[in-house]
């Protein structure tokens, strides 16, 4: 304790505030840093998803029109070939 006293000039108590307030300031900073990743986190996971989901609706759109375009070939063919008799 006499080294302490020797180092700081104010009276223990004021420093007793002065450090339990500092501590405090800092745990409020990085439980609100902490609030901020945790939300930053959860965003990029929701935006990932929905990336995925719209990317597997495009495959699936994108199959869907190349069937239909070869079945509307086919019933071209069809239709053509039923003219020319």
């Amino acid at each position: 304790m006499a080294a302490m006293e020797q180092a700081y000039k104010s009276p223990v108590t004021k420093l007793l505030r002065f450090f339990e307030s500092s501590r405090d300031q800092w745990k409020k900073k990085h439980h609100d840093l902490k609030a901020e990743l945790k939300l930053a986190h959860n965003q990029v996971r929701a935006v990932e998803k929905s990336r995925e989901m719209w990317r597997q609706r495009a495959e699936e759109s994108a199959q869907r029109v190349g069937q239909l375009e070869a079945e509307l070939a086919g019933t071209k063919t069809q239709s053509g070939a039923a003219a020319a008799r």
